[in-house]
């Protein structure tokens, strides 16, 4: 869901260093750098995936939406609450420990210098892509993690207590949001300032639904990873730059899709050409087939049905061609992002099969979204150490348990 805001060296003796690095250091090296999350949810019917964290003393667990699209994590808070939406859980109750107006944090959340209206806080105000927004204060509190080797840590990290909330289009119960973005202000960045992870995110959505997310580089085998570089041309999100849309392997002529990876959105975005050169696409390789469109099925802008109701995707993937997404960014040859039928198609309710790719010039989106979607039964990687997108497909039912677990 994308938003319009925007180790330590260890070369010297560690008699040299100050008490509280020396103290950070032998964290890092006893943590293992990587915490990891079983995730909740699905694309369809739920339409969300959330990941349980526990804040505050005491410690307290909250529903999250996991938003690699956005820089803030934010709780709906009663401080008090003007306008907040269902929660899963009782409303966050803050800290008393502000973040002050001139913290480097606050900065990193207001484009256009510090707007507080008193300098002991830091108000925020973040506006999604579809419609939502929400407004606070930033204070900081414990965060509850159990790294992969058992250890246990509570760090003291920035969140926003949101105590007036928009909802967008499509509001589901959960009380807040887990901004996993490249900014100062996002959950692992904070952790990679402390020295507890490596500034690495990863997520592993199930198509059966749940699934798992990471922070840190101890859960994956990178030789074994299909990375590109992330774009410096668009440096706010997790961008690899411009795409050529492959339709059944073959080019399409579909060429300069600037392209997003966004775990915040449920579904895959293409601008308005794109969207109607692949319909185009899709209906004249379906002309024969014994599908018709399904014009009483509102559950996605485009159904179609069959003689009988279907049951699963392995009913119908054999009328779809496979998709590609070629990035050529970095100028080291081409990276495909594959997208099978399964990785664009959902079974309705009704028993129809839906196209999951939506017109994103008609839902207010200026780029081209790679959604839950397509990022199912594949483990996604940002590195944000590296500056690498990467991906390579996995069993994400099963949690890894180190680098050498076999995905």
């Amino acid at each position: 869901m994308l938003d319009n805001l925007k180790l330590q060296r260890q070369n010297k003796r560690m008699s040299m260093l100050p008490v509280l690095a020396q103290v950070t250091l032998l964290m890092l090296n006893r943590v293992g750098s990587s915490i990891l999350f079983p995730l909740h949810g699905n694309v369809y019917p739920m339409g969300f995936y959330n990941v349980t964290l526990n804040i505050g003393q005491p410690s307290k667990p909250y529903f999250l939406d996991p938003d690699t699209g956005s820089d803030l994590t934010w709780l709906q808070c009663d401080a008090p609450c003007v306008q907040c939406t269902e929660t899963p859980h009782p409303l966050y109750r803050p800290s008393k420990n502000l973040v002050p107006c001139k913290d480097p944090l606050c900065k990193s959340l207001h484009l256009h210098g510090c707007k507080c209206e008193t300098p002991e806080q830091c108000e925020y105000e973040v506006q999604y892509a579809d419609g939502g927004s929400s407004f606070g204060v930033l204070v900081k509190d414990a965060f509850s993690f159990k790294f992969i080797n058992g250890e246990q840590l509570k760090p003291r990290l920035a969140l926003g207590c949101g105590y007036d909330q928009s909802p967008g289009p499509f509001p589901h119960p959960f009380d807040g949001v887990l901004g996993l973005g490249k900014g100062k202000s996002s959950i692992v960045s904070q952790l990679s300032k402390q020295g507890l992870v490596q500034n690495v995110i990863g997520h592993c959505l199930s198509l059966q639904g749940g699934g798992y997310l990471f922070f840190g580089d101890d859960l994956y085998d990178s030789s074994r990873v299909l990375w590109t570089s992330m774009s410096r041309d668009h440096p706010k999100h997790y961008s690899p730059g411009f795409a050529e849309l492959i339709f059944g392997g073959k080019t399409t002529g579909i060429k300069k899709l600037l392209t997003v990876f966004d775990s915040g959105s449920s579904y895959t975005y293409l601008n308005s050409p794109a969207y109607q050169a692949l319909i185009s696409l899709v209906k004249k390789e379906l002309t024969g087939k014994p599908l018709r469109e399904a014009l009483d099925d509102k559950t996605l802008p485009l159904c179609w049905k069959g003689q009988r109701p279907f049951k699963s995707l392995q009913d119908v993937r054999k009328y779809f061609k496979p998709l590609a997404l070629r990035f050529t960014n970095g100028g080291k040859g081409k990276t495909q992002f594959e997208l099978p039928p399964e990785a664009y198609l959902i079974i309705s309710r009704n028993g129809n099969v839906c196209l999951g790719i939506l017109d994103g010039t008609e839902a207010g989106q200026d780029v081209n979204i790679i959604g839950d979607i397509s990022m199912q039964d594949k483990v996604v990687i940002y590195n944000n150490e590296k500056q690498l997108i990467g991906w390579m497909p996995a069993n994400c039912n099963r949690l890894p348990k180190s680098k050498t677990t076999s995905f």
